[in-house]
């Protein structure tokens, strides 16, 4: 029996957690004004992406979108082979680049597989466009299908080792910025595995979102 799906638009959202008191007080001073509306638009959800119900769930791909470890091995896994059949059809892509398929047998109605950047320290300032790009254009590529509810996995910060606080802070301003400027996307989940992760996001959210 499959796992039951978790509905996107029950989630909490940041509203919901600033009510319960379940967010810190940023450490620095926030990034951005607070927004009433864009607040009730954003979640953080520790959990398995591969059982959330939403329009579109993002899947950290490598260059071949033929599948991995980690993330991307269970988005295949769970959606089944003719995920992967479709993938073949694609001709990979590049670093930076997303690519949308059908969710299968996933919740989910569509996945975007994007191409995170190997993080390297010696070239941070490309490492930090390319991760801008992979949740930008998993946003657009939402938005191009009909889609209002988006989960991401945290791109790049398991095997490709971009560090976490820099990864999330390049997620959460990313996210902001465009719904600013998009009114169709009505939730957009940060999908966490570990507690640690979690709390990351926990901590910096309120930079970014910040109670108003």
């Amino acid at each position: 029996m499959s796992p039951t799906p978790v509905l996107a638009e029950v989630l909490p959202t940041l509203a919901d957690m600033y009510d319960r008191d379940q967010l810190p007080d940023p450490e620095d001073k926030p990034c951005f004004l607070p927004d009433p509306h864009l607040i009730q638009r954003v979640c953080i959800w520790q959990g398995d992406i591969t059982r959330l119900k939403a329009d579109m769930i993002v899947n950290a791909a490598n260059r071949s979108l033929l599948g991995g470890g980690g993330v991307d091995g269970a988005i295949h896994s769970a959606a089944g082979p003719d995920l992967l059949k479709e993938c073949e059809g694609l001709g990979g892509a590049e670093t930076g680049e997303t690519k949308v398929t059908k969710g299968y047998d996933l919740p989910a109605k569509y996945v975007a597989h994007t191409v995170g950047p190997i993080y390297s320290k010696l070239n941070v300032e490309r490492s930090a466009e390319q991760l801008e790009s992979c949740y930008r254009t998993s946003l657009e590529a939402c938005v191009a299908k009909g889609g209002e509810t988006i989960g991401f996995s945290s791109i790049s910060t398991g095997v490709y080792g971009y560090p976490i606080i820099e990864a999330t802070q390049i997620s959460l301003r990313t996210t902001r910025l465009f719904l600013q400027e998009n009114k169709s996307i009505t939730r957009v989940i940060f999908v966490v595995f570990s507690e640690k992760d979690k709390k990351v996001y926990e901590g910096l959210v309120p930079e970014y979102f910040p109670e108003p």
